[in-house]
């Protein structure tokens, strides 16, 4: 007689984690141009980057059809309230149904069952799963009692969980599932993974490092069998994150540890070519990457600012353009430093359509020169320009007045 193994059933518009290889989610670096770069290149799932669960709540979902977008943009909360004066509403999550609907994670950050649900109703439609950020550890999230704080109110992140599966499941027909890090004892992350796979989810993520540790220390592995012996035990798939550098790899821990699917975060920020199979050519050439980045990033009108950002990973700081790029004030810039002349003519259609002109270049170009005579002591005045950051404000992503985020949450 052979032994059936138990599976929680995956709803019928989700998915099943095992078996893949996906992209973590990652502020700033999971952004839509870069969740679609993932998938061109093989990733199985793209998790989006953490989105808390205030800044959504009260958004507007809006089809965008010049860009076969779906957009959840919201009026700023803070600045002009003059209602005899337009205000610029701002862009919270942008989705892509047909290139990425299906393969697209949710991950919201929360502390409260009741606005967790009301913040995943919104875009639940449109995705293929919600995760909970439970290990994300930096002030922005745990100050808010989010990320990696729920790891020490494991009652209040389970009723979390219970409340998106009780309210979202049937409705929407899609799986929920939980990232945590690993606690302070093997005992400690044992009691709370049981806990954890009591609650109806379909999935977990566990980051193989503890809420101290940073990205430069090494991952910690070795509860791993344990996590996923008890996942498979309740049903639950378990992928793995920390310290995965490419496919071949991915295969052979999850071999070695007996996971059910692997996360890969900062390998894929500096080359999203690492989902790709060694028979599919494994790792491209960083320029081959980044071209298809910058056509991807143009073909959704990404945020210049955040497009920036990634060419900033993207494109190894031992190369001569380095430099260039990260000087560099518009698409169009940046396509003829690089080379790119076949796509000039798109780039400077959306630096237009963005409000980049020739004008505030040379703004910016006056920026640095202002910056550096100040670093001199100059008194020149300062020029502010708000591309090249390439962030959302805090009030935007339901922060308020906390410090830089995460890039792995």
């Amino acid at each position: 007689m052979t032994s059936v193994t138990k599976r929680v059933p995956v709803p019928p518009k989700g998915v099943d984690y095992r078996g893949k290889l996906v992209l973590a989610p990652m502020v700033r670096s999971g952004e839509l141009p870069s969740r679609l770069l993932a998938l061109h290149y093989g990733a199985d799932l793209v998790w989006g980057p953490e989105t808390v669960d205030r800044s959504m709540i009260g958004t507007t979902r809006k089809v965008n059809e010049s860009l076969s977008t779906i957009d959840f943009t919201r009026l700023p909360s803070h600045g002009n309230k003059d209602p005899r004066k337009d205000q610029k509403e701002s862009l919270i999550y942008r989705i892509h149904p047909e290139r990425e609907g299906k393969q697209l994670i949710f991950q919201i950050g929360t502390s409260d069952p009741e606005r967790a649900v009301a913040a995943a109703r919104i875009v639940a439609a449109d995705v293929a799963g919600i995760d909970v950020n439970a290990g994300c550890p930096k002030p922005f999230s745990t100050s808010g009692g989010m990320g990696a704080a729920l790891l020490q109110t494991p009652d209040k992140l389970c009723s979390i969980l219970e409340a998106l599966v009780k309210e979202i499941v049937p409705e929407f027909e899609i799986g929920i599932s939980v990232k945590i890090r690993l606690l302070e004892t093997p005992e400690l992350t044992e009691t709370l993974v049981q806990k954890l796979c009591a609650t109806g989810i379909t999935g977990l993520t566990i980051h193989c490092r503890t809420t101290p540790m940073r990205p430069r220390e090494r991952a910690i592995r070795e509860q791993l069998k344990m996590i996923a012996d008890i996942c498979r035990e309740n049903g639950v798939a378990c992928l793995m994150n920390g310290d995965v550098e490419n496919r071949a790899q991915a295969e052979q821990l999850i071999t070695e540890f007996g996971v059910d699917g692997a996360m890969i975060a900062t390998a894929a920020e500096t080359n999203s070519s690492v989902f790709r199979s060694e028979a599919e050519g494994g790792i491209a050439p960083w320029k081959e990457v980044v071209e298809q980045y910058i056509k991807t990033a143009l073909k959704v009108e990404n945020r210049w600012g955040n497009t920036k950002y990634l060419l900033n990973h993207l494109i190894p700081g031992k190369q001569a353009v380095y430099r260039e790029v990260t000087a560099s004030k518009s698409y169009s810039q940046v396509c003829r430093i690089l080379g790119f002349e076949h796509l000039e003519t798109l780039a400077k259609e959306v630096d237009e359509k963005i409000g980049i002109t020739p004008e505030t270049e040379a703004q910016g170009r006056r920026g640095r020169k202002n910056k550096s005579a100040m670093a001199a002591g100059g008194n020149q005045g300062k020029i502010r320009s708000s591309e090249g950051s390439g962030k959302k404000s805090l009030s935007e992503r339901g922060v308020e007045n906390q410090p830089s985020v995460a890039l792995n949450v």
